[in-house]
Order: C-alpha cells, then structure tokens, then sequence
C-alpha cells in the first residue's frame, strides 16, 4: 500500500508508548521513490509495523498518524475530524451560542500532528504545519465540511508562514471552499474581528479564551495595563469586567486599530479605553506604580531549542520591569507561549525576576492551554501555554 522506512536496532521504544514524532538519528533506511508529504508505513529492524505517518526532510522525519496499519484515506480523516468534534461536544465547547470560537484540530493533541483547525463562527481556518498536511488540506476540507454540516459554510487555508522553508508547494492563502467577508466572531459573548488573512497564528489567539475569563474576574474597579495587546482580547474582557481604566499597548499599529475596533465594537464611545502603539520596554520604563492589573502576554521568545537562554533571560527581564512598575497589591498575568521553555523554566525566569525586583510576590493561579487544545499524554511537548497569576506586595 504505502512504502517502508525501516528503524534502525532498538529505535521503536518511543513509538512503543506511542509518541508521534520519529526523529531523522532513529531510520536505518527507507524504500526507493520516497518523496516529502508522503504517507508512510514505519516498519522495526526485524520489519515489523509500528505506525503510518507523513514523512518530511528535517529533524521530525515521520509525524504519525496511526498506530494501526490503515490506509489515510477520506474515511480516515473524516474519523478523525469527528472524533475531535465529539470531543468539542462532549466538554461544551462546540455548539454553544455564547461561544462560537475554538480549536477544532490540534495537532498531536488530536492524533493529527502538523495540522490545525479553527472555527470562527461558519468559517473554518485550516493551517498545515507539515508537507503532508499541505498536500492533504483539499481532502481535509471535503472531511470538514462533511462532518461540520450545518456548522461551517467556510474553508479558508492558511499556511503561507508555516511552511516558510518551502518555497515550491504553492501554500498561498486563501479560501477552500466558499466565501465570505464576514469575519466576526463571539467569544464567551464577546465580539471579535479575526484577521485569518494576516494575522498571527489563524487570525487569533483562541488559547487564552479561559485565561481572559479569569482576568475579567479580578478586572473590577482596576487600572489595567495590557501589553502586547495584538488583538485587544484582554483589554475588552477587563472592560466587561468593570476596570475603571485600560491601556493597550503593542509595538505594531496594524495590531493597535484591531484592538481599537474590537474594543469599539463591544464598548462604543466608551472612554475608559485608550490604545498605545510603543515598544513594551520603553513603555513600562516611562510608567511608575500606574496600574493595579498587568498582562504580560508577549509572542513566543524562542521558537528553538537554540534560543532558549536568551529567551530566559528574555522573560527575566520583562517579568523585572512589570513587577517594578506594578502598584503595591497589584496583579501581574505573565505568559509564554514558547514550546521550548517548560514550566519549571519559566517559573525560575519568574522567580529569578521576583527576585531582583525585591518585591514580594504569591502564586495565585499557574495557568496553561483551554481544553478544546488538548496534550496528548504521549506527547508532552504539546504543552506549550504557560502562565502565572501573581498577587504582588
């Protein structure tokens, strides 16, 4: 059916407790014609199966798909596309009128590594983040929209900078299937406009969904600083949540007329709010003891593991100059976003911060991904979202 990458001696044991990613170290050697996108099946030193899965030059040679030595096929995807649905359904994420934003497909989260799907109301965003996925997504589409019947009118393909190595696989954005112009969408009854044709990840940031929920419950009576505010989704769950003033601060204008809009489209006319364009370093450095309740919710430090330590020392310092400026008995949110920083990393970039800023500082909340973007428990790389709450002396 498919051709065969053989595993060198002794190289199966990770995929025995079923992680989806082979590395390029663990193949002995592969069959003849083998070209990049492919479906693979993955065979041990004695030839025996152990998964089916997309095969790409690089570190991450093969990103399984299945376990089971089954052909990757329209009914394969539609299987799969409905079994993350059901999830969705199941946790009370999909269907729900309050809320029509979430993560459909999450990758390995979903047993689906190198593909993401958002759904914004009754357009889909598909984004590969592999060869295969790419050369798959018109399948994909046919599944979504086979599966989501009556949920999703819209499929629209972005992949432009996911793929950025590639120049020859036509990965231009744009839509699948259907059209349409409205890009509105309601989180947790909020109002929101998505940027899927040039925003940042597909046109917003859908995992902080629970984490702003909770900041709108300590917003009330607050002065609010948010910085790196892109879409300005912070900012508008501290105006419901009854702040008496909110700073937006982004060093990209395009990211300050979106928080504008979507602040204008929930809270018209309402003065409270004022969005800055400036750099998060030197703003901080001009404000003192201005705000009772700061965001630190920047774009992710290190996207390698090469960058690592001056992606610490990164978050050292922008954790410093928050907990500096913060007023006595404020509330700092602080995140990364970043793969490749654990937990326990970034709590010590934090702590080290605490430190040197000689303030005294409690835990109130460790915070991380919503579910609709679930870990596969075999693959805890999938963790990616870390944050804090810190109640601040």
């Amino acid at each position: 059916m498919y051709k065969n990458i053989y595993l060198k001696k002794g190289k199966d044991e990770s995929l025995k407790r079923f992680h989806p990613w082979i590395f390029s170290g663990a193949i002995h050697h592969m069959d003849d014609g083998i070209e990049e996108g492919d479906v693979v099946r993955v065979v041990n030193a004695n030839g025996d199966f152990i998964a089916v899965g997309h095969y790409q030059k690089g570190t991450i040679t093969v990103r399984v798909l299945s376990f089971e030595d089954e052909p990757v096929d329209a009914g394969f995807w539609e299987k799969s596309i409905r079994s993350a649905l059901n999830m969705r359904i199941r946790i009370g994420i999909a269907d729900n009128p309050d809320n029509n934003t979430y993560r459909l497909v999450h990758g390995e989260g979903d047993y689906l590594p190198g593909l993401v799907i958002d759904c914004y109301g009754k357009t889909a965003v598909i984004q590969a983040h592999s060869v295969g996925m790419h050369y798959s997504r018109n399948g994909i589409c046919k599944a979504l929209l086979k599966v989501m019947k009556g949920r999703i009118e819209n499929v629209f393909y972005k992949s432009e900078t996911t793929l950025p190595m590639k120049k020859d696989l036509h990965q231009e954005d744009g839509f699948l299937y259907g059209h349409t112009d409205d890009n509105m969408a309601v989180e947790n009854g909020l109002k929101f406009h998505i940027d899927w044709l040039k925003g940042q990840k597909t046109g917003f940031f859908i995992d902080q969904r629970e984490n702003r929920s909770l900041l709108e419950h300590y917003a009330k009576g607050k002065s609010v600083l948010n910085m790196f505010c892109y879409t300005g989704g912070f900012s508008v769950y501290a105006m419901r949540g009854g702040a008496k003033v909110v700073h937006s601060v982004d060093s990209s204008a395009k990211a300050i007329e979106l928080t504008k809009l979507n602040v204008g489209m929930n809270f018209p006319g309402d003065e409270r709010h004022e969005a800055i364009c400036d750099d998060a370093f030197d703003y901080l450095d001009s404000h003192d003891d201005s705000y009772d309740l700061i965001i630190l919710d920047p774009p992710a430090f290190a996207k390698h593991r090469s960058a690592l330590h001056n992606a610490l020392k990164g978050y050292i310092r922008l954790n410093v100059k928050g907990l500096e400026k913060i007023k006595h008995g404020g509330i700092l949110f602080t995140f990364s976003c970043s793969q490749v920083v654990t937990k326990e990393n970034f709590r010590t970039a934090v702590f080290t911060a605490a430190a040197q800023a000689h303030r005294k500082v409690r835990i109130l909340h460790q915070l991380h991904q919503p579910a609709d973007h679930p870990i596969n428990i075999y693959h805890p790389e999938g963790e990616y979202l870390k944050g804090l709450v810190l109640y601040v002396e």
